[in-house]
């Protein structure tokens, strides 16, 4: 019997009053990442009163450059409409490339992502900080 190969991106999405999580788990690549934005935008079109957009990252395989564009893209959707964008449980592959493209910064991490961050800061995290939202960089020039 010959087992089917996983699909290379399953996107699940968790609503709930003002908030919205959407599961990520495979790869996000140049063959997954429009689907990734088109759930995304669609998570916010489908409530306009939506202030946090999770997106949980624990389940993600690899992430390459088309990835990372489209979490970039994401993020200016969800600024331009005042939406925080959080990063759940982000892979240490995942921190590492944003952290190294100057775009860490530009996300909420949450879960441990938030934890590991501090840690390597030498910092603690608080039990009751389990969300932090991280300003955008002031524009320049």
């Amino acid at each position: 019997m010959t087992e089917r190969p996983s699909p290379p991106l399953t996107l699940g999405v968790e609503a709930g009053p003002g908030a919205a999580r959407l599961c990520l788990a495979g790869d996000l690549d140049y063959d997954t990442s429009e689907q990734f934005v088109e759930r995304a935008r669609a998570c916010l079109d489908d409530d306009p009163a939506l202030r946090d957009l999770f997106l949980e990252c624990s389940g993600l395989r690899l992430c390459d450059s088309m990835g990372v564009s489209s979490l970039l893209l994401v993020h200016r959707g969800t600024t331009s409409r005042g939406v925080v964008l959080h990063l759940e449980h982000p892979p240490a592959f995942l921190r590492r490339i944003l952290d190294v493209t100057g775009t860490l910064q530009l996300f909420a991490l949450d879960g441990a992502g938030r934890q590991d961050e501090q840690e390597e800061e030498g910092g603690r995290t608080p039990a009751d900080a389990r969300y932090q939202s991280v300003p955008p960089p002031a524009p320049s020039g």
